[in-house]
Order: structure tokens, then C-alpha cells, then sequence
């Protein structure tokens, strides 16, 4: 009797379950770890080649080898991460089909098309960077054309990667393209183009060159605290605050790309987004605000300890206590809570929940005016510090200065304005009143560099950018950042997922693991600290890696050796005189030595010193 039975048990065991237990810590922690350690790479490959191409196009056009050697010494850097980021995906992929392969099953019903699209996408961008990092010396000269087309060209893919694997990810979230039983209808672009796929796309973008620019920084900060010559230290002084000037830039309007991406998720279901915003995760925007203004406060600082190397900057540090000022303010504004967590006793004599005074603050009408106008104090700070040696020339100087402050001034104004008129209105008008204030923002920023870059061209200098004499404690502050940059993508990343509660695929495909429960933030806290933790690890061993290739002689590595900065003790006195004096890009004898102290006339980039 048990014989015909055989079969049919057979086909039953056959079947994958819906779920398979990781051992030790759980398939959810398992992904968790690899998906995250694969994003924070991720971000990294994407981000930094597309600063790197932009400053291999400064030196080009400039003649400046002092760029040409950074955007190497970046796209090395990178080199590095990419074959991590690739065992990580591997494994994040053997995760999912091997622990959740119902899940898998069904995503892969949607978007089996996009898995050839994304396979041959990073086989072209693998080959592309190849060419890109080995034809460095080869393309070089009057084919420099070629290389930095190709530079380019593996941008290119790798954004497309990016925006193929952020429409799986934004599908689970905001899923369309489907009917009720959660089939694929018409084509998978449908699925593709969903409410969150356009917003993600602009904020992991912006949010990849802020990383990439921490950690770049953070390598230049490793490099020059464990540097044995003045001419190392500078080197990587400059190193480190052109990263740090690439992440502060595409810093200062990541926010606006995470108040679209905000919006898009309420105007998808706003019991989500209530969720996001007023549930139980409410605290963990407590906690990105601390972390937000960390950053912000660590930038500033080290921009204003960057100015002490600058002769001619003392006439702006006058301006730096009020700028702290405003920091401050805004930072105890927007980590400021809406409601308390107290007892019964303290809410009954504070008369509710709500402080009396400070629950004004708790607002997001208090919170967007607060980030705003921290927005607008770090534009200042870099303006300042990017004028501090030079002194302009041009006749029309004290009309430009008068319309830029002017627009600073309008632009703050506008933004307190309708801080304070969103307390009369009512939450669906206040919500549009952002979109004023940062408009006012990115139009001050806009029309201030229109001016300053033609006004300051060609300016009189009151002295050369002495590198690599910068205070050391300013290289941990880079260190810092790139730290606390890791973590709030991680706390980003649990906030984008932990909104679907008990979802796979948002209203879908219900999680029905034993994992099924969204964890606490403290829980998450201790999980994403431990994968920050396990990121840096490897991290630094990619950074001891990055310095054995130079423990060789010089030339060794095929590449031109790096330029010879000004000031450096250990660099031939002629050529630093030489180099120091350079005007157009060139040196005054003839060389092909760029200026480093960064006074030359046409051979210098409009932004960078």
C-alpha cells in the first residue's frame, strides 16, 4: 500500500519551501548583512568614477597633471572595491534563491527581461573600466580624447546598472504594472516605471557621489596621517579636500531629492508614508537628524580649519561664530521631537505630550526651514573658503558682491517665511511650501556661482594654498564623516524597507517567515553599526592594499609618477619654485608642472582650488 504512494511524496519533498532558516543568525540577518555591505560597495564603484572622469577632464582641459594623477589615484581606489562588490552580489543572489525562493520565484516572473539587461550592463562596464585603469599611460597624450571618452562610457553603464537594479527594489515597495493577483500586465516597463522608480533613481545617485566622496576623503585623511614626507601630506591633503568638496556638493541638495522621494511615497499610499513619517518610526528621523547634523557640522569645520592654511583668510574667520550659530540653531531644531517620551506624571504636568514650547519645533515646517538654512550656511562657508587668497580685480566687484548677498539674504528670507505661514495652514498646503523654500535655496546657490566664478577669474592672489599643513585632527573629521555617512545610509536603507511592515512586495506578497515582524530601531541600530563595522574592516584592508603598490620604486607602476605639490620639503627647491610660480598651467621656465598652489591664470578649474 505504501508503494504508490512513493511518488507523490517524492514530488511533495521536491517542492521548495516558501522559506529556508540561515544558520546560527536567521536568513533575514543574513541578507540584511550582505545586502547592505553589497549596497555601501555598490555606491562606491558608482560614485566615485563619475567625479573621477569629471577630474581627469579638468586636467585634460586644463593641462593640470595634478588632476590627471588624482583621477587615477580614485579609479585605483575603485579598481579595488569592484571585484568585492561583485563576490557580495553573488552571494546576495545565492541567499535569495536558496532561503526565499517563492519570493525570488515570483520577482523573477516580473522582471526576468532585466536580468539579461543587467548581466550584460555589468559585463560592459567590468570590460570599460578594464580598458579604462590599464590604457591609462596607453590613451594617453593626443589620445586623452579616448580615454576619457571611455571613462565616461563605464559611467554610463553603471548608472544604467543602478537603474535597473532600483526598479526591483522600488517595485517591492510601491509595486504597479500588475493586476490583482499580482501578475505581470502588458510589459514589464509598467513594473519598471512605478510611483518610487524616478525619485530612488535621483537620491541613490546624489547619495552614491556623497559616499564615494567620503570615502575617498576618508583614504586621502589614512594616507596623509601615515605620511613620512612634507610632500606626501600635501599631496593628500589636496586629495582629501577635493573628495570632501565633491560629497559637501552633492550633499547640499541630497535633501531636496529625499523631500521627492517623500512625497512620491505619500502620494502612493499615505498609510505608508504616515508610517514612515508618524508610526513607530517616527524616533528614527530623531536619529538621522543627529546624524545629518554631523555631517553638516564636520564639513563646515573642516573647511574653516582648511582656511588657517590659506594666507589672506583672516579677514573671513570674523564670520565663523555666527555661522556656528545658525549650525547649532538648526541642528537642536530638526533633532527636536514632536512628542515626548515621558510618564504619566510629566505629561500631566506638562499638560500633553507636546512641550509647550519646544513641541513647536517638532514640526516639519520648523525642521524644513531649519535644514534649509543649514544648507545655505555651508554654501556660504565654501564660498568664503573658496575666496579666502584671492581678492578680485574686476571693476564691477562691488555690484556683484551686493547681488549675491542680496540673494543670500532673499533666499533666507523665503525660507522663514513660509516656516513660519506653514503654522496657519493647513498639513496638505504646508507640505507644498517646501518645494518654495527649496526652489529659493537652489536659485541663491545658482546665481551666487554665476557671479563668483567670472568675478573671481583671474584674481589677485595673497598667497599660496600651503598643503599638507593642515591640522591633523581635520583628516579625522574626514574619517568621521565618511563613518557617519555609512551609517545614515544604513539607517536610510532599514527605513525604505522597514515601511513595508509584513510585506515582500507592498499590498502583494505577504511575508510569511518567522522574520515576518519589522524590528525595533534599536534592534536595526545594533545590526547596521555591525555591518558599518564589517564595511571599514574591509575598507581599511583595501586602503593598506592601495599603499603596498607604492612601497616599490618610483615608476614601478607604470603610471607617471604623482606631481611635485609646492611646499614640500622632500621636492628638488628649483622645481618647487618652479611649480610654485606657474601661471596658464604651465611653469614660467617652460615645464609641463601644473600650479599647485592653485593661482594659475586659465589653467585652473572654476571650482576647485
Amino acid at each position: 500500500m505504501t508503494l504508490p504512494a512513493l511518488p507523490v511524496l517524492a514530488q511533495d519533498a521536491a517542492r521548495d519551501p516558501a522559506y529556508r532558516a540561515f544558520p546560527l543568525i536567521g536568513s533575514r540577518l543574513a541578507v540584511w548583512a550582505v545586502a547592505q555591505l553589497h549596497l555601501n560597495f555598490a555606491a562606491f564603484i558608482l560614485g566615485v568614477p563619475i567625479f573621477a572622469v569629471i577630474i581627469e577632464i579638468i586636467g585634460w582641459r586644463t593641462g593640470d597633471a595634478r588632476y590627471d594623477w588624482l583621477s587615477h589615484e580614485f579609479v585605483k581606489l575603485t579598481f579595488a572595491a569592484f571585484s568585492t562588490t561583485a563576490l557580495l552580489g553573488a552571494f546576495l543572489l545565492f541567499l535569495f534563491v536558496g532561503y526565499y525562493p517563492k519570493f525570488w520565484t515570483y520577482m523573477t516572473s516580473i522582471f526576468f527581461p532585466t536580468y539579461w539587461v543587467y548581466a550584460l550592463l555589468f559585463f560592459a562596464e567590468t570590460f570599460t573600466v578594464y580598458i579604462w585603469y590599464y590604457g591609462w599611460d596607453w590613451l594617453s597624450g593626443p589620445r586623452k580624447g579616448i580615454h576619457v571618452a571611455l571613462g565616461v562610457l563605464s559611467n554610463l553603464f553603471g548608472t544604467a546598472i543602478l537603474l535597473v537594479a532600483n526598479s526591483w527594489v522600488t517595485f517591492m515597495m510601491s509595486p504597479a504594472g500588475i493586476d490583482e493577483s499580482g501578475a505581470l500586465k502588458g510589459s514589464v516597463w509598467g513594473a519598471i516605471n512605478n510611483f518610487t522608480w524616478v525619485p530612488i533613481n535621483i537620491h541613490r545617485l546624489i547619495a552614491n557621489i556623497v559616499f564615494g566622496g567620503t570615502i575617498a576623503a576618508a583614504y586621502a585623511a589614512f594616507r596623509f596621517l601615515g605620511a613620512k614626507t612634507d610632500e606626501e601630506r600635501a599631496r593628500y591633503d589636496w586629495m582629501g579636500y577635493v573628495g570632501n568638496f565633491v560629497a559637501l556638493s552633492a550633499f547640499i541638495v541630497l535633501p531636496f531629492a529625499g523631500y521627492y522621494l517623500g512625497r512620491e511615497i505619500y502620494a502612493f499610499n499615505q498609510t505608508m508614508g504616515i508610517t514612515m513619517m508618524g508610526g513607530f518610526m517616527s524616533w528614527l528621523w530623531i536619529i538621522q537628524a543627529i546624524l545629518i547634523g554631523v555631517l553638516f557640522m564636520g564639513s563646515n569645520y573642516y573647511l574653516w580649519l582648511g582656511m588657517e592654511r590659506i594666507p589672506g583668510s583672516e579677514r573671513y574667520r570674523r564670520y565663523v561664530p555666527m555661522m556656528i550659530g545658525i549650525l547649532a540653531f538648526g541642528f537642536m531644531v530638526w533633532a527636536t521631537p514632536r512628542s515626548m517620551v515621558i510618564t504619566l506624571d510629566e505629561a500631566r504636568a506638562m499638560g500633553g505630550t507636546h512641550h509647550p514650547v519646544l513641541g513647536f519645533l517638532g514640526v516639519m515646517s520648523a525642521k524644513n526651514t531649519a535644514v534649509n538654512m543649514m544648507i545655505l550656511t555651508t554654501f556660504v562657508s565654501f564660498v568664503l573658503y573658496r575666496r579666502a587668497n584671492r581678492i578680485s580685480t574686476k571693476p564691477w566687484v562691488g555690484i556683484g558682491m551686493v547681488v549675491q548677498w542680496a540673494a543670500l539674504g532673499l533666499a533666507a528670507a523665503v525660507v522663514v517665511f513660509y516656516g513660519v505661514y506653514g503654522y496657519f495652514v493647513e498639513s496638505l498646503v504646508r507640505i507644498g511650501f517646501s518645494v518654495y523654500q527649496v526652489l529659493a535655496v537652489l536659485a541663491a546657490i545658482f546665481v551666487v556661482m554665476a557671479i563668483d566664478i567670472p568675478m573671481f577669474k583671474g584674481a589677485r592672489s595673497t598667497g599660496t594654498i600651503r598643503w599638507g599643513t593642515i591640522a591633523p585632527r581635520s583628516q579625522y573629521v574626514l574619517i568621521l564623516l565618511a563613518v557617519t555617512f555609512t551609517w545614515l545610509m544604513g539607517l536610510m536603507g532599514f527605513a525604505r524597507s522597514g515601511i513595508r511592515q509584513h510585506w515582500h512586495v507592498y499590498g502583494i506578497m505577504r511575508d510569511n517567515s518567522v522574520d515576518a515582524a519589522t524590528p525595533a530601531i534599536g534592534y536595526a541600530a545594533n545590526m547596521i553599526t555591525a555591518v558599518t563595522i564589517a564595511f571599514f574592516a574591509l575598507v581599511m584592508f583595501m586602503f593598506w592594499l592601495g599603499g603596498l603598490s607604492e612601497k616599490g620604486k618610483a615608476g614601478e607602476s607604470g603610471h607617471t609618477p604623482a606631481p611635485v605639490f609646492a611646499g614640500g620639503s622632500d621636492a628638488d627647491p628649483a622645481r618647487t619654485a618652479s611649480t610654485g610660480e606657474s601661471i596658464g598651467g604651465r611653469s614660467r621656465a617652460g615645464g609641463s608642472e601644473a600650479s599647485s598652489a592653485g593661482e594659475s591664470r586659465g589653467g585652473r578649474s572654476p571650482l576647485l582650488p
